[in-house]
């Protein structure tokens, strides 16, 4: 038996060496890329520059291209939350007919591959006239990160004492005054959770953002696909300069997020 332990726990360690090998070897090789010039056979590129982030950033408007970004992520944050929260709170206090199955379709949008709804609701986001606008990529991007912040935000309610509320109301605090005052502190760190954790699927949410967006409304991760894929020529080296941007906005963001959470806080009920 512990010769199976020790074979297996070397099998791990190995398999988890080569993995981060793996990566760094990618993301070293991307980022030595974006600042090198005339890399054709050795190590390491011959000069190093940061050229090739002056020509992406003027090739994209950078100042843009971020600002919008930022847009689009901080408004499908801030609307999530304002529909997740009173939301998770029902499901997370009552119990009511068909909870089950309501909870499933919820589920829906982040089990289904994204195309699978998105190219009608981009047909349907073009008949209206939203489609290439930042308000269309926003409502977009909604729809797989409203499940996302109520299944996040339910565990977290479902963990503060029912009896707190009750102390609250005998005191004579309204529902409202509760809420606000009782309820929202207690559940900073889900909301808090929540919030990181949709910046960042909200940064990375390719496929709803491509089917929407426009020339002027265009998130990081959408360029950097038209920088790889579309028609006309530029230096790779600028491809992986954005690459480098979108991946530290996007690692700044999960790190974070990582560092305030727990991750069985999101899946588990504390039972008294």
């Amino acid at each position: 038996m512990k010769k199976k332990i020790r074979i297996s726990g070397v099998l791990f360690y190995i398999a988890l060496a080569v993995f981060i090998i793996n990566i760094l070897g990618i993301l070293g090789t991307v980022v030595l890329n974006s600042v090198g010039k005339e890399w054709y056979g050795g190590i390491f590129p011959k000069y190093f520059t940061l050229e090739w982030y002056s020509y992406m950033a003027k090739d994209h408007d950078l100042p843009q291209l971020l600002f919008v970004t930022f847009a689009v992520v901080i408004s499908v944050t801030a609307i999530a939350l304002l529909i997740g929260i009173p939301t998770a709170y029902g499901l997370a206090r009552y119990d009511f007919k068909f909870k089950g199955l309501l909870l499933s379709m919820l589920l829906l949008p982040m089990l289904i591959p994204p195309m699978t709804y998105g190219i009608p609701l981009a047909a349907m986001l073009y008949k209206v006239g939203l489609a290439t606008k930042i308000s269309g990529v926003i409502i977009a991007n909604l729809i797989p990160i409203v499940p996302f912040v109520i299944l996040i935000l339910t565990p977290f309610i479902e963990q503060i004492d029912p009896n707190i509320e009750s102390a609250a109301k005998i005191l004579g605090a309204g529902r409202f005054q509760t809420f606000l005052k009782i309820l929202i502190p207690l559940s900073l760190p889900g909301i808090f959770t929540a919030s990181i954790l949709s910046i960042v699927r909200t940064i990375a949410m390719f496929e709803l953002t491509f089917l929407v967006s426009g020339p002027k409304s265009q998130t990081i991760v959408v360029a950097l696909y038209y920088d790889a894929y579309a028609a006309g020529v530029r230096p790779p080296q600028a491809i992986d300069a954005l690459a480098v941007v979108y991946f530290l906005i996007t690692m700044t963001c999960l790190v974070i997020a990582l560092r305030f959470v727990s991750p069985t806080q999101m899946v588990f009920r504390l039972e008294d």
